[in-house]
């Protein structure tokens, strides 16, 4: 099925809207990436509307840890995902995003923008 960000076809009442235009690329939208925790990273390259690219990563198990009583960042190897809200069941899957709570050998981090958009992990420490 395709996944596709217009106008919906009906109102609230169940009556359909009349179409105006057809459909446009722009308005195509795509499968979450699903970052995983894995020992071989994969980073794919995607074009976006205006030429623009987003950087989907796929799988990883490093993450850029910003400590703020040092102010300062690290380069941390990734060992379990120990929650997540935008699914419960995500954690168990070893799935990353923007939310998680990820565990490195410096503590606990929170996850603090979108692995499947932006390409890299960063995380702040929380304890």
């Amino acid at each position: 099925m395709v996944i596709w960000h217009a106008e919906r076809k009906r109102k609230v009442s169940g009556s359909k809207y009349q179409k105006l235009r057809d459909k446009r690329k722009r308005e195509l939208g795509r499968n979450p990436a699903h970052t995983k925790l894995d020992e071989r990273r994969k980073v794919v390259k995607v074009r976006t509307q205006g030429a623009n690219e987003k950087i989907k990563l796929l799988r990883t198990n490093i993450a850029n840890v910003f400590n703020p009583k040092d102010n300062k960042y690290q380069k941390l190897k990734i060992t379990k995902i120990l929650e997540n809200n935008a699914n419960r069941h995500f954690a168990r899957r070893g799935i990353i995003t923007k939310g998680a709570i990820i565990e490195t050998k410096a503590g606990k981090a929170k996850v603090t923008n979108k692995p499947g958009q932006e390409g890299t992990i960063n995380a702040v420490l929380i304890s």
